[in-house]
């Protein structure tokens, strides 16, 4: 099977994680902290829902896949075919009430990210790709269209986001703050929604570090797919996690690497 073969089961995940998400948004909804290394690093019962509710139909009509999950760990990571979930990433964007966050859902084959898609229910769209194109569409399909990145030459004409710079670490925040004087313009927030606007041709930079693999897995894809590229601030494979630099022009790509590795 190849990943266009899954793509209508991608969907039926995005929509089973959506209604289970949206009954929580904006609504007095508490938040567990979940890290014990004095960070605030929020869990809801929307986030256990939605990746309760995306499990079940994996292990229901593909039990022999892999699945690693943010909040119910890993099984079968070693499978042909590994789905890598991220029920809400935007966490701390949901809490607050702002529309930023998405449910990640990615497929990987052999290791490798083949699929990804975004879902966003409360604007209800989605943005997705495989690698070789990617697509963003209304929630219930009516309007798609093909997204690419945009050309940008040079850093100086460069629009860079991160989530917040307090989650560089400080050994890697000096050369974030590198890159960040350089750019036209930076702004923060946007989690999974700035990768995914980089992709349509809005954002030219995201630089994050601390990934874990549910945190890029799927927006590989998509980025890729878009024509952009995405890698370790090594310029190094991006699945694992860790330090991410995705960017819309081999151009900028380039110039902020040797920037981030001076």
């Amino acid at each position: 099977m190849t990943a266009v073969d899954f793509e209508k089961f991608v969907e039926e995940l995005a929509h089973v994680s959506g209604e289970a998400i949206l009954p929580f948004f904006r609504t007095a909804l508490s938040a567990r902290n979940k890290s014990s290394a004095g960070d605030f690093d929020p869990v809801t019962e929307a986030d256990h829902a939605a990746e309760t509710a995306m499990r079940r139909l994996i292990e229901q009509f593909f039990p022999e896949h892999g699945i690693v999950g943010e909040e119910f760990g890993d099984r079968r990571v070693d499978a042909e075919y590994v789905w890598t979930l991220d029920p809400i990433d935007g966490t701390k964007s949901f809490i607050c009430g702002f529309p930023t966050w998405g449910t990640l859902i990615g497929l990987s084959h052999k290791g490798a990210p083949v699929y990804g898609l975004m879902n966003q229910p409360f604007t209800r769209e989605r943005f997705f790709g495989d690698g070789e194109a990617a697509f963003w569409s209304r929630y219930d399909g009516a309007e798609k269209r093909r997204i690419a990145t945009r050309r940008c030459a040079a850093l100086s004409e460069a629009t860079l986001m991160t989530t917040s710079p307090l989650l560089i670490e400080e050994g890697r925040l000096e050369a974030f703050r590198r890159v960040e004087k350089q750019a036209r313009l930076s702004r923060y927030g946007g989690d999974c929604y700035a990768y995914c606007a980089l992709a349509a041709g809005h954002v030219d930079l995201v630089i994050e570090a601390g990934l874990h693999p549910y945190d890029i897995v799927a927006l590989i894809p998509i980025v890729r797919g878009a024509g952009g590229i995405v890698t370790t601030w090594s310029g190094e494979d991006a699945s694992k996690g860790g330090a991410i630099i995705a960017a819309g022009d081999p151009r900028v790509h380039e110039a902020a690497l040797k920037m981030l590795g001076a």
